[in-house]
């Protein structure tokens, strides 16, 4: 029965199974009712994810144009500011063409103006020539420039001798009136307007005188000491004078102190020499021959002026006497002659301004001024001047252009004469605002826009000297600090330093003007360069300022003065000396000298604590402190010598071939001993590092001969010292 329901059963299952495919084949359209209502909610669920997908989309999408609208307008934007710059940017070519194409018409129009303002000149109209005073210390030089002053400042009436700023201005007339009987001998009509002879003696003041590059100086006085010939700063000034082939006399002073000399106040020198004793006559000419035959020696012909008959190739000589005057109406009568025969295409009047700065002033009452030389042209007040500064280049008006009264030297505000208009030649003191950082030795142009001056023109112009220096000074990497009052002693110094130094001076930096504190601190950087030596200051002829001094002592900076070049060269080198020397004995303890000895059999002393031994040096040099070594016996260190006795004496060197006796010290291991850890087969070697070589190198090359040297590259395989 059990089997027979299951059979049943199965049939009924296949049954159902049947009808199910036959809905299936007939595509049955009984509804089958939802249970449960699950399917509608999830349609719904499904509907919002949908629309929050889509709305998302639709606000990336919109997010997206709007982004691509901002990239388009900021890349237009770009291209807008690109192509304004790339206008700007030709524009401003264009401008900047104009603008140098105005300055070179310009530039020609001034050049084409100064030519035919040079074309214009005359022998007939010349300026007062500048004259310079040179010679060595103590010749005379300042008290024969006040005799040339006081010869015509007696009487104080106006039109005499002039004290101008920076320069003695001699009139015409009074010219006239001291040089006129030996113009009649000579029938000589004066022709120049006066003479201006500057007030600062010696080379400073033929170096600062420049204008446009040249000299100002048109003819020099060299003063030789008939007493004493020809000295340092005599043959220093002569070589200055051909360098720049300026033409000059000389000033045979103190002939006064020839023996029993009668002075005769003022006198013309023939005549005062023609009232002398046959002795005293004498003793002159025999000094005189012996200055003579000293000039010819530095290749120079020289004879008394009335003598000379060859003023172009024979330097005439005019004795004098700055003590009496003798002979001074002989040396004005001189520069007139030749500044008149031999100078006169040099010296024709142009109205081109030439114009130099002497020297930058505080004064009270006035501020900032400067000094200048006026050689060429004229110069009113209000006008704008443009001025070479250590800031590049500065225009200022003239507020005010003064000089002294005649014949008196005055320093406040009240006494200067106030000038509209001032005519060269003639030394004046020039008011202005921001002149602080003048260049004194540079020119002063004037900024004439009514003439067609373009400012540019004149600017480049007035930087040129300054601008030259600069680029040409090169300075060195190590070096001093160099610093001169003015452009033409800065220029000075550094050709003196570089050119005629032996050995030659690095210039690691230079300043114009007074020393200050930066200057100090500039200098002070050498130090920390490892190099003492360099930390120094060479200033020629420039004041310091009191902190500059107090810090120079703090930085251990040593600054050096001197007015006289050579002198600074001098004190240098006694400082390098000193301080190579002090460097010297702190290498000693460094340094190894290199050497090879072997050790005397039968000549051991004492064996240990100290070893003393007798040695024969092979090679190089033993000293005194030199660590000896075994290399063959696993580099074993012998210990330091301490004392070396050759022939009974003590000595703090031997060298090849010397046979000594040497005591050895090992502080590091006082057992060391003779016959235990080495003996006379080993050889002792200097044992030396890499240390020790540079601090030979640097210091004690000198001492090591080429065998030496061989020696230290030996040992440096030795000890396997790179």
């Amino acid at each position: 029965e059990a089997a027979a329901a299951a059979e049943e059963e199965d049939e009924g299952a296949d049954d159902w199974e049947n009808v199910a495919d036959e809905w299936d084949a007939e595509g049955s359209d009984i509804e089958i009712p939802d249970i449960g209502g699950g399917d509608d909610e999830s349609d719904e669920d499904e509907d919002l994810v949908e629309k929050e997908r889509r709305k998302e989309e639709a606000e990336l999408k919109k997010k997206g144009i709007e982004k691509a609208k901002r990239d388009a307008a900021a890349e237009a934007r770009k291209k807008e500011i690109e192509a304004m710059e790339a206008q700007m940017a030709e524009e401003a070519d264009k401008a900047e063409r104009e603008a140098e194409m105005k300055k070179l018409e310009a530039r020609k129009r001034r050049m084409e103006r100064e030519a035919e303002e040079a074309a214009a000149r005359s022998t007939d109209d010349l300026r007062s020539p500048i004259c310079c005073i040179m010679g060595h210390v103590d010749t005379g030089k300042t008290k024969l420039l006040d005799k040339i002053r006081q010869t015509n400042v007696q009487s104080g009436e106006a039109g005499g001798i002039t004290q101008q700023i920076g320069a003695t201005y001699f009139p015409p007339e009074k010219l006239l009136e001291k040089t006129q009987k030996l113009n009649d001998d000579l029938g000589l009509v004066m022709k120049l307007p006066g003479l201006l002879v500057i007030d600062t003696p010696g080379h400073e003041a033929f170096s600062n005188l420049r204008s446009r590059g040249s000299s100002l100086c048109d003819i020099a006085i060299l003063v030789i000491d008939l007493m004493h010939g020809l000295e340092q700063q005599t043959i220093e000034s002569i070589e200055m004078l051909r360098k720049k082939k300026c033409p000059f006399v000389v000033a045979l002073n103190k002939v006064d102190r020839c023996y029993m000399w009668k002075e005769n106040e003022g006198l013309e020198f023939r005549d005062t020499l023609a009232l002398q004793e046959e002795a005293t006559q004498a003793e002159f000419r025999d000094r005189m021959m012996g200055v003579r035959t000293q000039l010819n020696e530095k290749g120079l012909n020289a004879e008394l002026y009335w003598e000379n008959t060859e003023l172009a190739s024979t330097v005439s000589m005019i004795p004098t006497s700055a003590h009496s005057g003798e002979g001074v109406n002989d040396l004005l009568h001189m520069i007139v002659r030749l500044t008149q025969e031999r100078m006169a295409q040099s010296l024709m009047y142009s109205n081109t301004l030439q114009c130099t700065i002497l020297e930058v002033k505080v004064i009270d009452g006035l501020g900032c001024t400067v000094d200048v030389i006026l050689v060429n042209g004229e110069m009113n007040a209000g006008d704008q001047l443009v001025v070479c500064t250590t800031n590049g280049p500065v225009v200022a008006q003239a507020r005010a252009l003064l000089t002294p009264p005649p014949n008196r030297e005055l320093r406040i505000k009240a006494q200067y004469i106030n000038h509209d208009n001032i005519k060269a030649a003639i030394g004046v003191k020039i008011c202005a605002q921001g002149l602080e950082h003048a260049v004194a030795g540079s020119p002063i142009m004037v900024y004439s826009p009514e003439k067609g001056d373009d400012l540019n023109d004149i600017k480049e112009e007035v930087m040129k000297d300054f601008s030259s220096l600069q680029t040409n000074l090169a300075t060195d990497a190590e070096g001093v600090f160099a610093q001169a009052s003015t452009l033409g002693a800065l220029e000075a110094l550094l050709e003196f330093l570089r050119n005629e130094c032996k050995p030659p001076i690095p210039v690691h930096a230079v300043a114009i003007g007074p020393i200050f504190k930066r200057d100090v601190m500039r200098a002070g950087l050498m130090h920390q360069k490892g190099l003492p030596q360099f930390a120094t200051i060479l200033a020629f002829d420039v004041p310091i300022d009191n902190d500059a001094v107090t810090l120079a002592e703090e930085l251990n900076v040593k600054i050096f003065t001197a007015d006289i070049i050579y002198h600074l060269f001098d004190q240098y080198t006694r400082h390098l000396a000193a301080t190579l020397e002090a460097e010297k004995e702190k290498a000693k303890e460094i340094a190894v000298f290199p050497s090879l000895c072997k050790i005397l059999p039968n000549h051991v002393f004492n064996q240990k604590d100290p070893i003393i031994v007798g040695v024969e040096v092979l090679e190089g040099i033993l000293k005194v402190g030199t660590p000896l070594c075994i290399p063959h016996n696993n580099f074993l260190q012998v210990g330091r010598v301490t004392s070396i006795e050759s022939n009974h004496q003590q000595v703090d060197r031997a060298k090849k071939g010397t046979q000594c006796a040497i005591s050895i010290v090992n502080d590091g291991n006082p057992n060391m001993m003779f016959g235990r850890q080495f003996t006379d087969e080993h050889p002792l070697y200097s044992e030396l590092n890499r240390t020790s070589i540079d601090s030979l190198k640097k210091y004690f090359k000198d001492d090591l001969t080429n065998a030496d040297w061989k020696l230290v590259v030996k040992l440096k395989t030795v000890f396997s010292i790179i």
